[in-house]
């Protein structure tokens, strides 16, 4: 498949998203109404741990001469950990982006095993670089809306676009990157598969966030159902299991 077309129509919305402790890739999701502010899309492990600790998260790309250095009043991060998705909503200002994001993949038609597919990110070995990739769809896993791609992550690339191109003139955007899997089997680190995140959860925040105040009343929500949901998975992990009478005791048991 011939990508410079895909890669030159993609690669203007992808961003490096820098942290005190590290960095990823992230790429414009989408604008509110009057494009006042963006949404940048990354996967949740290269924002969490300044979200939490309320850190400086500095954007930049490679049309702006000065990047975005978003103090933590400046921003509002959903982030979703179970599917390792979050969304950075800030206000656009000086930072240089294309006025229409790439289009998303639509939630009802899922990207078919044996697509190929690209992503872009800054790898470690080349952190001020944006590399292309490419690979395989080798398996949907639904309930972790999540892709397995028969291709490579380096570190740097995490929360790049995962994309493919339904036409030659035509790229859409399936899901991000998230992690690399490489195959141990051996005790060495062989060829393994990628994971990419599905695009669920920017198209669930994209769908109702029309301001920055709303953005983060809707955050605390948000959060308190995320929180709600994953204590309910952990306590029914934590559930004993029940306790099978011996036969010979049944019947005193049912007396009791």
């Amino acid at each position: 498949m011939d990508w410079h077309v895909a890669i030159d129509s993609v690669s203007p919305h992808v961003v490096k998203i820098e942290t005190p402790t590290g960095y990823g890739t992230g790429f414009l999701a989408f604008y509110n109404y009057n494009s006042s502010f963006c949404g940048i899309a990354t996967a949740a492990h290269v924002v969490s741990y300044a979200d939490q600790w309320q850190q400086l998260i500095k954007i930049r790309n490679e049309a702006s001469e000065i990047p975005r250095l978003l103090k933590p009043e400046e921003r509002v991060i959903y982030l979703d950990h179970s599917t390792d998705s979050a969304v950075v909503l800030f206000l656009k200002n000086d930072l240089q982006l294309p006025e229409v994001p790439i289009a998303f993949l639509p939630m009802d038609e899922p990207c078919s095993l044996g697509s190929d597919v690209g992503w872009l990110g800054y790898p470690n070995i080349e952190p001020n670089i944006l590399c292309f990739f490419a690979g395989t769809v080798s398996a949907r896993q639904g309930t972790r809306k999540s892709y397995l791609i028969d291709g490579v992550a380096i570190n740097g690339v995490s929360g790049g676009p995962v994309f493919h191109c339904p036409t030659p003139e035509k790229a859409q955007i399936i899901g991000c990157v998230s992690a690399y899997h490489p195959n141990r089997a051996t005790g060495e680190a062989l060829p393994g598969l990628l994971r990419a995140q599905d695009v669920s959860h920017f198209h669930g925040v994209a769908s109702y966030i029309k301001s920055i105040d709303e953005a983060n009343a809707k955050k605390e929500e948000f959060e308190a159902t995320q929180k709600q949901k994953a204590q309910a998975e952990l306590d029914a992990t934590q559930q004993p299991a029940p306790v099978e009478i011996p036969p010979a005791e049944r019947g005193e048991a049912e007396k009791a």
